[in-house]
């Protein structure tokens, strides 16, 4: 039954916007939140989403926008404070129009990530970004966190990869800039502020986004290194080498393999027992066969000492092996059980060394296993710590604070970030109080009161 306010409220709101509230609107994917809501509202149109923010400003009404709920820092569910509208995209979902000539697209936000790619392949193009949760995560939800994936080190995070936005404002105003223009120097860029707000400044509806050439030459290898350093080396000799031909760079622990062989063993590993190992894939124009620049890579990687084994893959199928492998290193740590999660980037440099001074700082804490890995060649990792074997992580709870803040406190020290892809949220929100930099959260707090003066927008995500 709905609260009175929810009546009243549901009385504004645009013919057939209504559907009924399901538990899969307030899942949150890790289990650290349960969202609440009062109405849920699935628009077709950007109107229609308009209409819906208007009613919720003039009955001061708060609204969490819903994706593919696949955010992993509480994002998109609020569990506390006064039920908010539960707004979906998932009725918003066409491709409204593709130039392949022009690299570009036009989506709407309801529009799976892998229904993006679909239609750019469909046009002879690619869209670059790639997650491994893009059959679920929709296009506005990977512009509202600003997502990064396996190929930020060649096309850079989804920023880079949007030319033009429509959004709903707090107001119920539509910014209509589907613009498909390289260059547009006409005042702010409102779309780089909506872009990575998370929902908190506007709704996202729909975006015009950047295409690139399929790639024509394509390899891809595994490569067991003997420690970070060493991954490091291999990356700058691959990127003089190859000159923008690398388009992924990943780093993968022992750990990581170890749990695999243990949670997952009908997966095939390439390098099983490998201290570390790196997958790249390499893409070059036509005419430069990229299996032949990868085997150069190796050998001469193994005359430095950089690489002690490899595994070049040999068809599109082994290839996709090598990835699934890769993609399914977070299914494994769920089943094992992490103690905490850190998403973090680092300048390049500082990486080698943070790994080893963050590891012998657990040591010092308790009896813990570490499993790093991630995209090395964008500086970010996945720092999770785990339960010593035989034990559970409920037995460490009493640690995880401590040992969350003192592995962010080291990554802030090294000039890097406690949140590298995953954005705020909810979870980090003391987190960017306590170390984001004081002009720059007064600046946000400005914006955002500006913007949305009701505070109605994804209330208690990024700024307290």
């Amino acid at each position: 039954m709905l609260h009175p306010a929810d009546d009243r409220l549901a009385a504004t709101m645009p013919d057939g916007v209504l559907r009924p509230l399901e538990a899969r609107h307030l899942d949150d994917p890790r289990g650290y939140y349960r969202g609440q809501g009062g109405l849920l509202a699935a628009p077709r149109t950007v109107e229609e989403v308009s209409a819906v923010v208007r009613a919720c400003a003039a009955a001061r009404v708060g609204i969490v926008t819903r994706g593919g709920g696949t955010g992993l820092v509480g994002g998109s569910v609020m569990p506390d404070g006064p039920a908010p509208l539960i707004l979906s995209l998932e009725r918003m979902t066409a491709i409204r129009d593709i130039w392949p000539a022009e690299d570009a697209m036009v989506a709407e936000a309801g529009a799976t990530l892998q229904q993006v790619r679909d239609a750019a392949e469909g046009a002879g193009r690619l869209f670059p970004l790639s997650l491994a949760s893009q059959g679920t995560a929709q296009i506005g939800g990977v512009l509202a966190a600003n997502a990064g994936g396996v190929n930020v080190l060649r096309w850079g995070n989804a920023r880079a990869l949007c030319l033009g936005i429509e959004a709903v404002l707090p107001d119920g105003s539509i910014i209509r800039d589907l613009k498909r223009l390289r260059k547009d120097n006409t005042g702010y860029d409102l779309r780089d502020l909506l872009i990575g707000a998370e929902g908190t400044l506007g709704i996202i509806t729909a975006a015009s986004l950047r295409l690139v050439a399929r790639p024509v030459e394509v390899a891809t290898a595994m490569l067991a290194v003997p420690d970070p350093a060493a991954a490091l080396a291999l990356l700058n000799l691959a990127n003089s080498r190859l000159a923008g031909g690398v388009w992924a760079f990943e780093l993968i622990s022992g750990q990581a393999l170890a749990f695999m062989a243990e949670t997952l063993p009908a997966i095939r590993q390439p390098l099983p027992g490998a201290p570390w190992s790196v997958l790249i894939d390499v893409s070059l124009p036509e005419g430069l066969p990229a299996g032949v620049a990868i085997e150069g890579l190796l050998e001469e990687a193994m005359e430095q000492g950089f690489v002690t084994d490899g595994a070049l893959a040999q068809s599109g199928a082994q290839a996709a092996e090598f990835w699934n492998l890769r993609e399914h290193l977070p299914e494994a740590n769920r089943r094992i059980g992490a103690i905490v999660s850190h998403d973090i980037s680092l300048p390049l440099s500082k990486i080698p060394r943070f790994i080893d001074d963050a590891g012998a700082m657990l040591a010092r804490m308790g009896d813990m296993r570490i499993n790093c890995f991630g995209h090395l060649g964008d500086g970010n990792l996945h720092y999770n710590v785990f339960p010593a074997a035989g034990r559970v992580r409920d037995e460490y709870a009493p640690l995880r604070p401590a040992i969350q803040e003192a592995v962010h406190q080291m990554v802030v020290d090294r000039g890097g970030s406690f949140s590298a892809e995953h954005g705020v949220g909810r979870m980090k929100v003391a987190d960017l109080a306590r170390w984001g930099d004081p002009a720059k959260l007064a600046a946000m707090r400005a914006v955002k009161a500006a913007l949305d003066p009701l505070g109605i927008m994804n209330p208690g995500a990024v700024l307290a």
